[in-house]
C-alpha cells in the first residue's frame, strides 16, 4: 500500500486494482504543493471516499469525479448532493455499514464532529460525519479518522476492524489536539503506522506535529511524518 499526503486531510491510497482519494481538498489548500495540480492528483483515480461534508474535505471531489468517472463512496446525503451536481457513479452508505467496492471494502465509523457545506451563505446539511475503514486483500487495515474528538467507542472500532494504519487529525480547535489525539492512539489502538493530518493548513490550527510526537510517548515509534506531496509505503 502506497500512501500520499496532499496536506490537511487529503490522501491517496494506492493498492492493487485501485487508486483511492480521501477528502481531496486541493484547490485553496495552502499546504497543497505548488508543484502538483488537481489533474495530476486525479490521474488514474478509481475511487473517491469522503468522510464528511465540510468544504475543506469535499474540496475538488465533484471536478475529479466528473473527469475520471471514479466511484464516490460516502454517506447517503453526500452521495445525493453529488448526484445533483452531475455525479452518476456513487455508492451510498452510512454509519456502521460496510460495502465491497471490488478491490477493497469501505466501512464508515462514528466521528464526533459536524457535516455541512456552505452555499450562498447558508449551511447545507450533509449527513453525519464519519471515519473511514479501508480493507483490501493482502493489505493492512487503514483507518482515516476524519475530523473527530476522542471518544471511548474507539475501543470498539479497534476491536471490530483492528486497524494497523491510522490517519489521525491533530490540529486542535476543530478536531483533537496533540494530547487527545495521542491519548486516542495509545489508549484505543495498536497502530503500526500513524500519519498525523489536519494540522499546519491554516493559522488557527497547530502548525507542527511536534507536540503530538511528544505526547505519544512509547507509541511514538509508529509515528511517520511526511511533507505534503510525499509518499510512504506501508
Amino acid at each position: 500500500m502506497k500512501l500520499t499526503w496532499y496536506g490537511h486531510s487529503a490522501f491517496k491510497i494506492e493498492i492493487d486494482g485501485a487508486s483511492i482519494l480521501i477528502d481531496p481538498f486541493l484547490t485553496g489548500n495552502p499546504s497543497f504543493p505548488d508543484s502538483l495540480s488537481v489533474d495530476r492528483v486525479a490521474e488514474g483515480v478509481t475511487h473517491l471516499v469522503l468522510t464528511h461534508g465540510h468544504d475543506d474535505h469535499i474540496g475538488d471531489s465533484i471536478e475529479i469525479l466528473k473527469k475520471t468517472g471514479a466511484q464516490l463512496t460516502a454517506n447517503f446525503e453526500i452521495c445525493m448532493w453529488a448526484n445533483r451536481q452531475g455525479v452518476e457513479n456513487f455508492s451510498p452508505m452510512n454509519t456502521g455499514g460496510k460495502v465491497d467496492v471490488g478491490p477493497f471494502a469501505v466501512a464508515l465509523t462514528r466521528a464526533d464532529h459536524s457535516s455541512s457545506k456552505q452555499t450562498d451563505g447558508e449551511a447545507i446539511y450533509l449527513g453525519n460525519p464519519h471515519g473511514v475503514i479501508i480493507e483490501a486483500p493482502g493489505e493492512k487495515v487503514l483507518y482515516h479518522m476524519g475530523d473527530t474528538d476522542i471518544f471511548s467507542d474507539m475501543a470498539l472500532i479497534n476491536e471490530i476492524y483492528k486497524p494497523q494504519i491510522g490517519l489521525v487529525p491533530i490540529g486542535d480547535r476543530f478536531t483533537m489536539g496533540a494530547r487527545t489525539a495521542a491519548m486516542a492512539c495509545s489508549r484505543y489502538f495498536e497502530f503500526e503506522t500513524i500519519l498525523p493530518c489536519h494540522f499546519g493548513t491554516f493559522p488557527v490550527l497547530d502548525q507542527t506535529s511536534d507536540a503530538f510526537a511528544r505526547a505519544l510517548g512509547d507509541a511514538s515509534g509508529a509515528l511517520k511524518t511526511i511533507a505534503p506531496g510525499d509518499s510512504i509505503d506501508v
